[in-house]
């Protein structure tokens, strides 16, 4: 089973990819895009137009009598490590760190984490 950390990438987050192949080979590295969903327990993250793939399937009738299936390009999952949080000062990968701050809510204080970018110091 693999080990589950906590993770500093959620979704809705704006990541580049940082390992993999040239895009002049036809890779993703350096390719942006919004993350969709978090799979915490592999560790990995499906970002938009990253990391698309061809997948085929079976031909088939929906409800309505038209026809499903064939060859369609989907987006696969990345490994969370070869992601990196852009920084929306800068667009440039960097890394999450948090900060802590006490907020009033309902007559009552809370401790609040906030997560920051470690190159600008601005709140992601």
């Amino acid at each position: 089973m693999a080990q589950r950390i906590k993770l500093k990438i959620k979704k809705g987050d704006l990541v580049q990819v940082i390992t993999g192949g040239k895009q002049e080979r036809g890779g993703d590295r350096g390719k942006q895009g919004k993350v969709l969903k978090v799979f915490p327990e592999s560790n990995r993250v499906l970002v938009e137009g990253i990391n698309r793939v061809t997948k085929h399937t079976k031909v088939g009738q929906s409800q309505r009598g038209t026809t499903t299936g064939g060859i369609e390009v989907v987006e696969a999952p990345v490994h969370i490590s070869n992601v990196a949080v852009v920084d929306p000062e800068t667009k440039k990968p960097t890394r999450v760190g948090f900060r802590t701050e006490t907020v009033e809510r309902d007559g009552r204080e809370r401790v609040v984490r906030i997560r920051v970018a470690k190159s600008s110091g601005k709140d992601l």
